[in-house]
């Protein structure tokens, strides 16, 4: 499988792409920066630099490709302008690019807790942004998973999560993150659903499993 990743020098992503090419699938990943394209090719990803953020359309950027994954972020430290247009208006320009292409299989990094915003403007505007896109892809008619990891920590992945529809709030590490995308990638069934994401105490595939089976259904 050809994937797409944006935000391809983010943290879970570069934790993503050992783990994809591993499977056999072969990586583009869009980046901002021309520094960043070194490190992608010494991991086998062929670098696209392209600022998505002031672009109109990223359809060539993106290219032909099997499947996409969106795992950019405006970042901390970010003001709210940047959250809108990355958190949000990226997402939109990807499943943009993705209908101009032909590309109908589409993963999204989202967050969890979006319906209740907290915390400060910036961050209420983040979660407002990320609910946006997730809506979007929602409503796009494209084979969708959107993941809603809990708080993202560096600690070393232990191949067990929790995947539910919805969950409390938990923690989950980057790595296991990264795994259960490429897991996602894999399992067709997956399509249609979101789901919230922590640490747990089952394996992954059979995490995702009976979450598509005890889903009160497709979104």
């Amino acid at each position: 499988m050809k994937i797409t990743v944006v935000g391809a020098h983010g943290q879970v992503a570069m934790l993503l792409h050992p783990m994809m090419m591993k499977r056999g699938h072969e990586i583009r990943g869009i980046i901002r920066k021309n520094e960043q394209a070194e490190e992608l090719r010494k991991n086998g990803v062929e670098p696209v630099v392209a600022d998505i953020e002031n672009m109109t359309d990223i359809s060539d950027p993106v290219g032909k490709v099997d499947a996409v994954v969106f795992a950019a972020g405006a970042g901390p430290g970010s003001g709210s302008e940047r959250k809108w247009d990355v958190d949000r208006d990226g997402a939109i320009k990807l499943i943009e690019a993705a209908q101009k292409n032909g590309i109908k299989r589409y993963i999204m990094i989202s967050a969890m807790g979006l319906d209740e915003p907290r915390g400060d403007k910036v961050f209420q505007d983040y979660q407002k942004a990320k609910a946006e896109a997730d809506e979007a892809l929602i409503y796009s008619g494209l084979d969708y998973t959107i993941l809603r990891p809990g708080r993202l920590t560096d600690d070393a992945g232990t191949g067990l999560v929790a995947i539910e529809e919805n969950l409390p709030p938990g923690e989950v590490p980057r790595e296991d993150v990264a795994a259960v995308i490429a897991e996602i990638l894999e399992l067709p069934e997956t399509t249609g659903y979101q789901f919230d994401l922590t640490g747990g105490n089952m394996p992954i595939r059979e995490a995702l499993k009976n979450a598509t089976a005890t889903s009160a259904g497709k979104s």
